[in-house]
C-alpha cells in the first residue's frame, strides 16, 4: 500500500478541481488545484485537464489511488448518462481512457455519490447508521443513498417525474437563478420534491449539498417534511474527498497496482 495520500479529482461544469486527501483528518493534504473545464468538454479534452492535475501532485508516483467524479451515471467504468455534460460522454469507457492516459489505476464515480461519501465519512452524516439521502442542488439535482453506511450507487433521483416534470427542471438551484425565484418561492418547489423523496424512501436523514447549501438557513426552515434535513458541511470539498475515499477502498479491495 502506498504511503502517499490518495488523489481526488472533481469534474464540474465550470472547473476541474483536485487535491491529495488526508484520510485521517478528512481534509486536503495540499492546496487544491483548479483548472477551467474546457469549453467543449469531450472526454478527451477533460482527460487532458485531469492529466495536468495529476502531474501537479507527487502522490501518484508512490502508487497512491486516484478517484475521479463525473456528473453522470458511471457503471463499471463506463459513463451511461450525460444530462449536464457533453453528449459524447455516453458510452465512454472513462476508466480505461484515464488509465491508458495516466498509466495508473483510476476509479471513476458519480459526483453526487462521491460528495455523499465525503459527507458520510467526515461531514454532516458522519456516524449516522440509518438510511441517509444526500441531495446536491446545483445545475441539476444529484442524489446519493446510503443504507447502514453502504452506498447504493447511481440513484439519479433528481430525475424523478413529479407533476409531469423532471424534478430538477423545476427545483434545481440553477432554476431558482434562471427564473429569479425568491427563497420562499423556491422552497415551495423543494417542498414538493422532498416530500416525494421521503414518501418513496422513508429516509432517516436528508443532507443538502451544492453551493447553495451555504444559504441553507434561508430555505431549509421553510420546508415542512417529517425527515430531519440538514445542510452539508464539506461544501465544495466533498466530491474530492469522497472520490479519494472510494479510490482507496477500491485499491484495498483489489490490491495495489502501480504504473
Amino acid at each position: 500500500m502506498s504511503t502517499g495520500h490518495p488523489l481526488g479529482i472533481d469534474v464540474g461544469g465550470s472547473g476541474i478541481k483536485g487535491a491529495p486527501v488526508d484520510l485521517v483528518t478528512g481534509d486536503f493534504a495540499q492546496k487544491r488545484l483548479r483548472i477551467d473545464t474546457p469549453a467543449i468538454s469531450t472526454p478527451e479534452a477533460v482527460c487532458d485537464v485531469i492529466a495536468t492535475v495529476v502531474e501537479h501532485f507527487d502522490e501518484v508516483r508512490s502508487g497512491s489511488p486516484i478517484g475521479v467524479t463525473i456528473p453522470g451515471v458511471v457503471q463499471h467504468g463506463v459513463v451511461k448518462t450525460a444530462a449536464n455534460i457533453h453528449p459524447s460522454w455516453i458510452g465512454c469507457e472513462i476508466e480505461k481512457l484515464l488509465e491508458d492516459r495516466l498509466q495508473h489505476d483510476v476509479v471513476v464515480v458519480n459526483d453526487a455519490d462521491a460528495a455523499g461519501v465525503g459527507e458520510l465519512h467526515y461531514g454532516a452524516a458522519k456516524g449516522h447508521e440509518g438510511l441517509v439521502v444526500l441531495t446536491t442542488l446545483g445545475t441539476g439535482i444529484g442524489t446519493a443513498i446510503f443504507n447502514e453506511g453502504v452506498l447504493v450507487p447511481n440513484s439519479e433521483l433528481g430525475h424523478l417525474e413529479i407533476d409531469g416534470y423532471d424534478a430538477e427542471t423545476r427545483a434545481a438551484s440553477s432554476v431558482k437563478t434562471r427564473e429569479g425565484l425568491s427563497y420562499p418561492e423556491w422552497a415551495e418547489r423543494l417542498q414538493v420534491y422532498y416530500r416525494r423523496l421521503e414518501d418513496l424512501l422513508w429516509p432517516d436523514l436528508i443532507v443538502v449539498g451544492g453551493g447553495v447549501s451555504k444559504d441553507a438557513d434561508q430555505f431549509l426552515p421553510l420546508l415542512d417534511i417529517r425527515t430531519p434535513i440538514i445542510p452539508a458541511v464539506l461544501k465544495n470539498k466533498a466530491g474530492i474527498i469522497g472520490a479519494a475515499v472510494l479510490a482507496t477502498a477500491a485499491q484495498r479491495k483489489h490490491g495495489t497496482h502501480t504504473a
